[in-house]
Order: C-alpha cells, then structure tokens, then sequence
C-alpha cells in the first residue's frame, strides 16, 4: 500500500511540471493561459510561441509521462509479477498530474502528450498507430484537437484488434487504463468538441513566426 501511494505522489507531481506555462514565462513573460486557447499545452504554446518552442513542451511532456511508469514504478515496486499494476497508477496519476497541475491551479494542458509518454513502452505499436494517425488527420484537416481526439480512439481500436482480433497479449489493466486515458482526453477537449461541431474551432498554423 505505501508503493502504491509513493507512486501515485511522485507521479502526480512529476505530470505536474507546468512546461507550457515555463516555456511562455522564459520566452516572452507571459501566462500561456492568457493567450491562444487558454490551454497550458503543446498546441497552444505552437499558436503562441511557434513550433519550436511547441516541440521541446510536447517532448518534455511525453518524458513526463514516461519516467514515472518506466522508471519511478520499477525503482519504488521491485516486484516484476505486480510491477505492470504500479506502473498502471504511475501512468494515470501523471496524465492527471498534467491536467489538473498542482503548480497552477490544477489547470493544465490536455494530456495528449504525456499519455504518449506513457503508452511509448505499454502499446507501442497502437501508439505508433495513433500518432500515424494523429499526423494525417492534422495534415488534412490542420485541427490539432480533432487529431487528438481521433488519436486516442485510434488507440484503443488498435488495442482492442491486438487484444480480441489477433489474441496477442493484452493485460486487462492495460486495456481498461486506455479506456480511461481516452475518456480523460476526450473530457479534456470537450470545449474543442463543441467548438468543432460549431465551426468554429481555430486552424493551426506550422509556420516559424510567433502569435
């Protein structure tokens, strides 16, 4: 049980390092939140600070989400029978570390990025799939959240084929955790689903230049 807790408190705190909102304060002096969509994440440190600066956030969030399950769990759980289980409370305490931070206000990015982190060593081939995804509906359609949205279902479709077409090994817990990182994301961007649905939602631009 103390595992258990110790796991979940580092990996909260570890999904919390507000990126976005660092990168803005260190780039220009402003609250990220106060410009662009409001969101702490990626996509709007892209609208607001440009691609590269959006790179380096996406990256550092996807390491937020992969040292907690591939790293902090196996250090804290030396266990290798139960260790999946750790690794499982890892992986959501950091998604929802990155979502509600506890360094701003519990409003965070979205956790596109950090659930990449974490699904990189869990389900590397539906996150491959996913992202593959993600690039060609963004490409299209140049909607980054309509790309994540579709990514993570993506995901558990992949999953879903892997564990009850192909019969491959699939862990119970590593498939209801899709479940769960899917719903949060699609709760997460459920402002931009509406905005969608409107017409209204903003285009993404991948130009050098700064909002």
């Amino acid at each position: 049980m103390f595992d258990a807790l110790l796991i979940i408190a580092i990996a909260y705190i570890f999904g919390s390092f507000p990126t976005a909102i660092i990168a803005g304060k260190l780039l220009k002096k402003i609250d990220i939140r106060d410009f662009g969509s409001g969101n702490a994440g990626a996509t709007n440190v892209l609208r607001t600070l440009g691609w590269k600066a959006a790179l380096v956030v996406l990256l550092i969030d996807m390491i937020k989400g992969f040292v907690p399950v591939f790293w902090i769990a196996g250090i804290i759980h030396t266990q290798p029978d139960t260790l999946i289980y750790y690794q499982i409370l890892a992986a959501i305490s950091a998604i929802a570390g990155h979502i509600w931070t506890i360094f701003a206000g519990f409003k965070g990015g979205k956790g596109v990025g950090t659930s990449a982190g974490v699904f990189m060593g869990l389900a590397p081939i539906p996150l491959l799939s996913a992202l593959i995804f993600f690039i060609i509906i963004v490409s299209i359609t140049r909607f980054v959240s309509l790309g994540s949205i579709t990514a993570a279902l993506m995901l558990l479709i992949v999953l879903s084929y892997q564990k009850f077409i192909a019969m491959m090994f699939v862990p119970d817990v590593l498939y209801y955790l899709t479940v769960v990182v899917v719903v949060l994301i699609w709760y997460a961007h459920r402002e931009n689903i509406i905005r969608l649905l409107k017409g209204e939602e903003s285009k993404v631009s991948f130009s050098s230049s700064n909002h």
